[in-house]
């Protein structure tokens, strides 16, 4: 899935964004979380998504251990 640019802009500014790849969860509006996806360069969320961009409330980093 590739996220437009509300995502994007954000996700560039938290860590991570420097090494080209993050690890993110994702807070949907029916009040799940989707955890431990990767995000490339800031904008393509690999492997298969169960859910749309109009889904997503925010996009939280996972910190690096």
């Amino acid at each position: 899935m590739r996220l437009s640019q509300k995502w994007v802009g954000k996700l560039l500014n938290l860590p991570g964004a420097g090494t080209g790849c993050q690890t993110i969860d994702v807070v949907l509006k029916n009040g799940s979380t989707v955890e431990h996806l990767i995000v490339l360069r800031c904008q393509d969320i690999l492997g298969t998504v169960r859910f749309s961009e109009d889904d997503i409330v925010d996009i939280i980093v996972e910190p690096d251990f």
